[in-house]
């Protein structure tokens, strides 16, 4: 079997990772020239953080994850208002949490990557033929390339799904914001910061910095907008919108890179009656987004590529295997994305009163024996999508 994926971003190299340890024949395409340096810190559990240690890799990603001990809500002088002990937010997910920037959690996939797959950048997919036992790609150079499946893992913005089901905005539904990332350098911020996740404790947005390595932060900024266009200048959306804010967002503002090196998108689920057609299929984003409000978009990814990855080597045909794939991965994804519309409205207050209340939430969740209401409000109902996979096989081989 020769599988083309195109995306080589996180689930389009955890896909690639685990069907080349299944032998099968893979072809990673990427239109970016090179690796993506832009991306925000994430908080990585679930199943993805299962699938990643079935896979060999968990060590690697342990060693690329930082540590930070809280979440500190922060006044316009930088006082702490209120915070999330991550060690306890840890223990109530038995400790299989990591902290990392997405940059780096693909260089580990990238790096991890079997010597038989084949990773061409450069490589923009530009048409789809469905040939009933193939499908042909059609290629920005000009080249056309034969396999027996396509998968689009290109993300929230996928170009497969365009080509094969239909334009974006059939399928993407904004939840009401916009969000950014930026990677800078300032000495007193970092030294400020230490290692906590430091957020502006505000109304309608907010700025938070992550402290990394060689004194460099990481800022994330999320507010509301009803408009889900985005900028033609991310950096100067960014000044005008966050300008206002105190403690440390002015200094980093003026820090920013130029607009080319941050990332902005709009935050916004992507919804899909089917995930297959013919010889083609998605998974990640490009047909399951459920947004940073859920917080486990790259640990649904891997798990999803995980999936499809074990479906596609053992059922009897590539159709079954799409199928199943759907079967298993859709409820779960259906249920983080209803968690991430419920809590919307927590997770930026859009007024004072909402905003006070959070605080007092958080306050009274750090008291023992609370810590574990505050981590299924965030998290979801928990989901051992990889480990009753295995054990399915396991069963099946006796």
């Amino acid at each position: 079997m020769k599988v083309a994926i195109c995306g080589a971003g996180i689930t389009g190299l955890a896909l690639a990772h685990r069907l080349a340890t299944l032998d099968v024949e893979v072809v990673v395409l990427e239109r970016a020239a090179g690796p993506r340096e832009q991306g925000y810190m994430i908080d990585f559990f679930g199943p993805g953080f299962d699938a990643v240690e079935e896979m060999g890799l968990l060590p690697q990603v342990e060693d690329a994850a930082y540590r930070v001990d809280e979440a500190s809500l922060l006044d316009e002088r930088g006082h702490r208002r209120a915070a999330i002990d991550y060690v306890q937010f840890a223990k109530s997910v038995r400790g299989r949490l990591c902290s990392i920037m997405r940059p780096d959690l693909e260089r580990v996939l990238r790096t991890g990557l079997p010597s038989t797959v084949d990773v061409r950048f450069g490589a923009g997919v530009t048409g789809v033929e469905d040939l009933g036992d193939r499908v042909r790609i059609a290629l920005a150079d000009g080249e056309t390339l034969d396999a027996d499946l396509l998968v689009g893992a290109d993300g929230i913005h996928s170009t497969v799904r365009r080509l094969v089901f239909g334009e974006e905005s059939r399928f993407l539904r904004h939840l009401g914001f916009h969000t950014a990332a930026f990677v800078f350098e300032d000495e007193e911020i970092r030294a400020r910061v230490g290692e906590r996740f430091c957020l502006t404790d505000t109304v309608g947005m907010q700025m938070g910095f992550y402290g990394l390595r060689d004194g460099k932060l990481a800022a994330f900024a999320v507010h509301r907008t009803t408009d889900p266009a985005l900028p033609a200048d991310a950096r100067a959306a960014l000044r005008a919108t966050y300008g206002s804010l105190g403690w440390a967002v002015p200094k980093a503002l003026d820090l920013c890179p130029p607009s080319g090196e941050v990332y902005y998108d709009q935050v916004a689920q992507i919804e899909m009656p089917s995930w297959s057609r013919g010889r083609v299929v998605l998974v990640g984003d490009s047909c399951y987004a459920v947004s940073l409000l859920a917080g486990q978009g790259a640990s649904l990814g891997i798990a999803g590529a995980f999936v499809l990855a074990e479906q596609l080597t053992r059922a009897p045909s590539i159709e079954t295997a799409l199928s199943e794939y759907e079967r298993l991965v859709r409820p779960v994804v259906t249920e983080k994305q209803q968690v991430a519309r419920r809590g919307a409205r927590w997770f930026l207050p859009a007024n004072r009163f909402l905003l006070l209340a959070r605080r007092v939430f958080l306050r009274v969740a750090r008291l023992p024996g609370l810590e574990r209401p505050l981590a299924a409000a965030v998290t979801g109902k928990s989901t051992a999508l990889v480990t009753n996979l295995k054990r399915g096989a396991e069963i099946r081989s006796r």
